[in-house]
């Protein structure tokens, strides 16, 4: 009689530069959408969970902030997340971007020589390039670091995905079943329609005014007999200018990031959504650790 298949579980950071598709890869394997994205480098802000659940492992995500040379509170709070996901988790997968040049820069391989776990190297975007330029560009970053395997992929296609879903299992340790089967991550609703706000925003404006924004969320009222939620979410910015520009000429660009916002919260919780959103300037919050730790960023 065959012995029975060891279960295993563990935690697999995923880190990068910002934009390279980690979020855009969380969702993909978790089967929705949990965390957001945007073209504009810096959406994500804090760790987030996906759990994956397989026959004979569960292997936990951790979706970090994209690493970059940081300068402000906000910043060095975002990166200080990534890097020490890097060094908590049982495999790191870095993901990098088919279609740039080999990222050179030191400080990503820096950290990954304080960790002791397994490395991936995700080579994410193959969609978008020559198959002929793919082979070239293993080779350049295997002279890197001793990479764990190195698996090309587009998480935007999921092209690869099932391969990458292959390799982690057997790199974790054994382990128990953390979290029930039917669970897909660990941050609460709350926190998710907060980043569906601030998604809006991101793809709505531009310059500087998404990097200003927190979003707190004031009500999260459940109705049962009508099918409904209501919710009540402030956007804090940091100067009156920026109000300005989310309420826009008459209140048209706070409607359509409602508007935005509602439907994608709708899809989300599966039933009609009541969103009100206000405005509120809190003077340079992303310099004060006071307000940054009331936002949600501790």
């Amino acid at each position: 009689m065959a012995a029975e298949e060891k279960f295993h579980s563990g935690f697999v950071a995923i880190i990068g530069r910002p934009n390279v598709g980690k979020s855009t890869l969380l969702n993909h394997i978790v089967g929705q959408k949990i965390a957001i994205t945007s073209p504009k480098p810096q959406t994500t802000r804090n760790r987030i969970l996906g759990i994956q659940n397989l026959e004979n492992a569960q292997v936990l995500f951790v979706d970090t902030p994209g690493i970059h040379e940081a300068h402000s509170p906000l910043n060095r709070y975002m990166v200080d997340q990534a890097r020490s996901a890097a060094l908590d988790v049982d495999v790191v997968l870095w993901l990098v971007e088919a279609d740039r040049p080999v990222d050179t820069d030191p400080m990503i391989p820096k950290l990954l020589e304080k960790s002791t776990r397994p490395v991936l190297l995700v080579i994410n975007k193959i969609d978008t390039m020559p198959k002929d330029k793919l082979l070239p560009l293993i080779a350049a970053y295997s002279k890197i670091c001793p990479f764990a395997s190195i698996v090309p992929i587009s998480a935007l296609k999921g092209d690869g995905v099932e391969a990458l879903m292959n390799e982690i299992p057997q790199l974790l340790p054994e382990g128990p079943r953390y979290y029930p089967e039917d669970q897909l991550t660990d941050v609460p609703e709350r926190f998710i329609v907060a980043e569906m706000i601030r998604e809006q925003i991101l793809m709505r404006t531009k310059d500087e005014v998404p990097y200003g924004v927190a979003i707190l969320v004031e009500r999260f009222q459940e109705n049962p007999v009508k099918n409904m939620v209501g919710i009540d979410a402030v956007i804090n910015v940091e100067r009156d200018s920026q109000k300005g520009i989310l309420i826009g000429k008459g209140g048209t660009m706070l409607r359509q990031i409602g508007q935005g916002a509602r439907k994608e919260i709708e899809r989300m919780l599966g039933v009609k959504v009541h969103l009100q959103l206000f405005v509120r300037v809190q003077k340079n919050w992303t310099s004060s650790g006071r307000m940054m730790k009331e936002f949600g960023y501790e």
